[in-house]
Parts: structure tokens; sequence; C-alpha cells
């Protein structure tokens, strides 16, 4: 939910709570005023952002009379890593330190352990598509999916389910080789050249990373530019080889 306060202007200290599907409680003295803000209130909580609005008394837009402070009250974003692999238990560690709720999910039991990911919120033995059938209607604009698999058969179907939510990042690891054979896999499935463009592929800004720990640096670095709006060199941007170079001498 997210709490409307009047912090300046007329009807200091009047509040008015909001929550998806649910009526307002209270009000910011005149009904247009409980409307406008209603909806920023609504807008802002979906991105779980707090900030400070400013109205004319009525609710007007590009007016100063009334500041209204919009206070949200999110449940944690959600981070889904698909792929039990080296390199996922430093993403979870990652996500976690970020405040993301972090599921990994792998169809492959054996791998897919709480013993191998015990900093997970959750470990799923399901196969990605399915498990987005699942939860997919829940995701937002602050959510990210990371698919680490690099293997077709399972990366496929997890693109092509995680593109038709509203998740706010979706990423995908591999090398360049292997995303070219993953385009043409995605494009035979039906993806287009507009859905496309919402996939981080290869994953992570183009930092040098190289350990695991780095590349969940790199992958975490790259979903808070994507939040924020940051132009950033991403892997996805560059050509060459991923791990291409090599690391300085040290002395």
């Amino acid at each position: 939910m997210a709490l409307a306060t009047v912090v300046e202007g007329p009807g200091l200290g009047h509040e008015l709570l909001v929550a998806p599907d649910r009526p307002p409680v209270g009000t910011l003295g005149h009904p247009d005023l409980d409307r406008v803000v209603s909806r920023d209130a609504l807008g802002e909580l979906e991105a779980g952002v707090t900030t400070t609005r400013h109205y004319g008394p009525h609710g007007e837009a590009r007016e100063q009379v009334v500041s209204v402070f919009v206070e949200s009250f999110a449940v944690p974003p959600r981070m889904i890593v698909f792929g039990a692999v080296d390199f996922t238990a430093a993403l979870v560690r990652a996500g976690k330190l970020l405040g993301y709720h972090v599921t990994v999910c792998d169809a492959r039991t054996v791998f897919a352990t709480r013993a191998r990911f015990p900093q997970a919120d959750e470990v799923v033995n399901d196969w990605p598509d399915r498990y987005l059938a699942r939860v997919g209607s829940r995701l937002g604009p602050r959510d990210a999916i990371c698919v680490l698999t690099h293997d077709h058969k399972f990366d496929v179907p997890a693109i092509v389910a995680a593109l038709g939510t509203d998740v706010g990042y979706l990423g995908a690891m591999g090398s360049r080789r292997t995303h070219a054979e993953r385009v043409e896999r995605l494009r035979e499935a039906g993806v287009d050249a507009r859905a496309l463009d919402r996939l981080m592929a290869p994953i992570g800004l183009d930092i040098g990373a190289r350990t695991p720990e780095e590349t969940a640096v790199a992958i975490c670095a790259e979903i808070i530019a994507s939040r924020t709006g940051r132009e950033v060199p991403s892997l996805r941007a560059g050509t060459g080889p991923i791990h291409g170079g090599s690391p300085p001498s040290r002395r």
C-alpha cells in the first residue's frame, strides 16, 4: 500500500491510504485531489518509489500549491533465476543483498536443491515455462528474470514465457555464438524483433567479469541501470569475446 500525506499547503497533515483493488481510505481535503493522488500513488507503489509530488488544490498538474509525500510500502521485488549452475549461488547472494526475494528454478532435481542454494528464498523443481505460467501474472517492472542455463531446451521456453509477462528486466547468459543460435530458435518460436529488444543477452554489464561473483555484480548492476533508465556499457551492445583480454599483472 501507499500512504499519501499533505506536507505543505491546504489540508496540511491530511492522509490518504491507497492499495491496488481497494477503495482509498481517508482524504486529502478535496475529492478531485484524492482521485488524482490515488492514481499517482498507485503508480509510485508499482515502481516501489517513495517521493513528494506537487499539485494544485484540486489535483491540477504542474502546480505547487499542495505538496504530497507518497510513501510506498511495497513487497520486495522478485528475482527469478532459471538454472542451477555454478554462477547461480553468487547471483542469489547478490540479489539478496539488494533486497530481492530470490527464487531458483530448475527442472533437474539433482542440481536445484536447498543445500546448494541455502540463501535463496525458494528453490523450485519445475520447467521454467510451467513455473512462469503460475507466477508470471504477478511480475511487474520492479522484478527480474535471469536465465543462466544457456541450454536451448531450457532457456528458449523460459524466455518465451518471460516475454509474456510484465517483468522489468530479462537477461540470459551465454556466449555471443550461443545467443545468436538462441535468437534463431526464438524467432522460430514466433518471437518478433520488438520482443527480442527486451532481452539483455549476453547478460550483464561489460566490466570484464570473470568469476561467478564478478558476473553476479555485472548482472545486478545491469538490473539497477535498467530500472533507473541509465545508459551503461552492456555486453549486449558490444562485440567480440565476452571474456576477452588478459587480467592485469599484480606487482
